[in-house]
């Protein structure tokens, strides 16, 4: 199943490509809803999931509390944000590589993943426009990734047990400001400007995610491709990142974990090929629709 959150911020399922809300519907329909947000239906389990999966298609086949698909009808999925996003950097070998060329580096692969974070006041919505914070960056750069959505709390996750813990997963946009980042000799502040986290526009169920080497990871700005890999290319896979995350951390049920991007971002190119205002980011990542963003 695909799940949204809408502008007023019910919960809304998605289905052949008609936005169900599901608050509303359980009102048309007489009955309890079985989570009126994102969070709560996270948070309730897989009793919540299939009693909501349930009453989505039932009113879908009514035509009750139905409209047609747009990202402008979109918040983020998990709004707000509990924590910070967990962010795993320089997780393709190609990025890795193209990183090192451009700073003048040898290419070393890490023994563990690199691990940052973005504050949650970087959510971006589908659609949203990220903001130029003209006074401050030069240069605005785009990431492709996947990011999971944790279900099931826990500490210390064994990696065969990750897949346990994991609710779905979406699209996400690591922007990033590389003057800022360089410049603080850490990622933080240049990754966590606001509105440098668009996500969505859908999370979907970890039950329809396909098999890492069939989920495809794409950037395209301005209708020109500038990202593809699969997840079967990660450096470090999702389990060893649950594990690793969890390791004396515990991950709670609605953190968000971005994977890492692939090559082909745009401090990558000669010349650089940073966002220009006006720019259209468009994001997809296999069974989970299309993010896309435009730069202030």
């Amino acid at each position: 199943m695909q799940y949204a959150t809408l502008k007023n911020g019910h919960l809304a399922v998605l289905i052949n490509d008609q936005l169900v809300d599901l608050v509303t519907a359980a009102q048309a329909m007489n009955k309890t809803t079985p989570a009126s947000t994102m969070m709560a239906l996270i948070k309730g389990g897989d009793e919540t999931a299939t009693a909501a999966k349930t009453m989505a298609l039932d009113a879908c086949r009514q035509g009750i509390a139905t409209q047609p698909y747009s990202d402008t009808l979109l918040k983020a999925p998990i709004t707000p944000l509990q924590r910070n996003i967990f962010c795993i950097g320089k997780n393709y070998v190609d990025h890795v590589a193209e990183v090192a060329t451009k700073m003048q580096e040898p290419v070393q692969m890490t023994e563990y993943p690199v691990v940052f974070t973005k504050a949650t006041s970087s959510l971006l919505e589908p659609g949203g426009v990220i903001p130029r914070h003209a006074s401050i960056t030069q240069k605005i750069d785009y990431a492709a990734e996947m990011a999971i959505i944790i279900g099931i709390g826990g500490r210390h996750i064994d990696p065969q047990d990750a897949w346990q813990h994991v609710f779905g997963y979406c699209c996400f946009n690591d922007v990033s400001e590389r003057d800022l980042q360089q410049l603080h000799g850490q990622w933080h502040i240049g990754k966590s400007l606001d509105g440098f986290g668009p996500m969505g526009p859908v999370i979907t169920t970890v039950d329809a995610m396909p098999a890492a080497a069939d989920i495809w990871i794409t950037c395209h700005v301005n209708g020109v491709l500038r990202q593809r890999a699969n997840a079967a290319q990660m450096i470090f896979d999702i389990p060893t990142i649950i594990a690793t995350l969890s390791a004396g951390i515990t991950l709670q049920p609605g953190d968000v974990i971005a994977t890492g991007t692939p090559a082909g971002v745009g401090m990558g190119f000669t010349p650089n090929q940073y966002l220009q205002s006006g720019d259209k980011v468009m994001i997809t990542v296999a069974k989970a629709g299309q993010l896309v963003n435009y730069l202030q």
